[in-house]
């Protein structure tokens, strides 16, 4: 019987550790200085907003793990010891494993700004971020003013946390547009009006320059590159998340952004591998990012490793680029690659139809030689994943996926439907040419 020794317990630890109990006898042992059990990270917004209860975002009774007979350390690994097969604990003692499992998550990025120290000032990643964020901004009486640092799904999760206790917003984003290093410029655009309906004071084009401190060490306002200095209670770092490896710089374990690992998950040390938001894939898999700091993609992980870990060897395939999120109270889907202006390739062609009144909107990308669909964004329109996964690995034709599109549509009974809109609006702009074009390729493949 191996010893496993897990270091977090975030959906990527916990994952591996109920799927290696599964498969084997094995002693688990899960360390973590963040929290006594497993929780939701993506629930933590919830129970700011008072929604829940944070004993509300834990998935499994406290028995839970007795009965799985894995074992819960609360603690903080300082080092690894590859050689010895141990872990050095801050202020506790040596844990020796046989195998060993990296699942540290990420970290908020701090990018030098002066102040960014300061009371006042931090991300929203942990259970510990949560805590402090009731401590500085419990309501609009002690927080005047907040400051948001940085544009993406974070920043824009915390200014609705804020929004919600009636907290001021300044939203500082160094994009000439929200987000439009990831979504094509209609989508961009529409999130843009979305942020500034909901009262939130929307900066584009702008950069934080410095966090200014008051007299007992807290931040009392920031100043921009545009020359402005705007006083806040609370400043929000959310300019993206890095791998939390820190820890590992003297270890031995090969580094890059994250913790350098192959198919199988494994580092270049043996018997140590890495999962989550905290592993870096030596070659990108496909167009995906050799780092995905993804909720799903940390869990396939978790189920990847258990199996090489008990002698059966697993190469992680994560399969078609999916995801979901919200923008404040929309709804957003994303299914294959659409990428935005800035870093599309020269096949990649769009599609995009917006609603007339309503926050609702989709983007098809496909390729523009041979019509192959690529993949799709949609903005209050819920879309069926299986569908998009199966027309993705069949590598179906445009004008197919155009066809049968209210088939993939999963919005609620009686929600209005606008497939046929879409539907008329791409045979009046594109038909005609998808139709010439299918007639070409035929002429081709008769006389070749």
């Amino acid at each position: 019987m191996e010893h496993i020794v897990i270091i977090g317990n975030g959906i990527s630890g916990v994952t591996a550790a109920r799927h290696i109990r599964k498969l084997s006898d094995n002693k688990i042992t899960i360390i973590s200085a963040e929290s006594d059990y497993f929780f939701s990270r993506t629930a933590l917004m919830y129970v700011y907003m008072g929604h829940m209860k944070f004993e509300h975002t834990q998935p499994y009774e406290d028995w839970f793990w007795k009965k799985n007979r894995i074992e819960l350390l609360k603690g903080f690994v300082e080092s690894i010891n590859y050689r010895e097969k141990r872990l050095h604990l801050k202020g506790a003692p040596d844990v020796e494993y046989d195998k060993l499992i990296i699942a540290t998550g990420s970290k908020s990025n701090k990018f030098g700004w002066p102040g960014q120290d300061l009371e006042g000032v931090q991300g929203l990643y942990s259970k510990q971020d949560l805590e402090n964020l009731e401590n500085y901004a419990p309501n609009n009486k002690i927080c005047k003013r907040a400051v948001i640092v940085g544009g993406g799904l974070i920043g824009i999760e915390l200014a609705e946390m804020l929004r919600s206790r009636e907290i001021p917003v300044t939203f500082l984003v160094r994009e000439s547009s929200f987000w439009n290093v990831v979504l094509p410029s209609g989508e961009s655009n529409l999130i843009n009006e979305h942020i500034l309906e909901h009262h939130i004071d929307l900066r584009l084009s702008t950069n934080l320059v410095e966090i200014i401190t008051d007299e007992n060490g807290r931040a009392k306002a920031v100043t921009t590159d545009k020359g402005e200095t705007i006083e806040c209670n609370f400043v929000g770092l959310t300019a993206g998340v890095s791998p939390n490896i820190d820890f590992l710089r003297e270890s031995g374990i090969e580094l890059s952004r994250g913790v350098k690992v192959n198919r199988l998950l494994e580092t270049n040390i043996k018997d140590i591998y890495a999962i989550g938001d905290c592993a870096e894939q030596h070659e990108a898999i496909g167009s995906r990012r050799p780092i995905e700091a993804v909720w799903y993609t940390g869990r396939m992980m978790g189920e990847t490793v258990a199996q090489t870990i008990c002698g059966r060897e697993t190469e992680y395939k994560p399969g078609h680029w999916f995801n979901s999120a919200k923008f404040l109270d929309l709804e957003y889907q994303t299914y294959g690659w659409v990428f935005s202006e800035q870093i599309k390739k020269d096949y990649e062609k769009h599609f995009h139809w917006r609603h007339s009144k309503e926050k609702i909107c989709i983007t098809i990308a496909y390729h523009a030689d041979t019509n192959e669909f690529l993949g799709i964004n949609t903005f209050g329109i819920r879309m069926r994943h299986e569908i998009f996964n199966r027309w993705l690995t069949e590598r179906r034709q445009l004008d197919y996926v155009m066809e049968y599109l209210k088939d993939a549509n999963f919005d609620p009974e009686f929600y209005a439907q606008y497939e046929s809109e879409i539907v008329e609006r791409f045979n009046s702009e594109l038909g005609m040419h998808i139709e010439l074009k299918r007639k070409s390729w035929k002429r081709i493949f008769k006389t070749a």
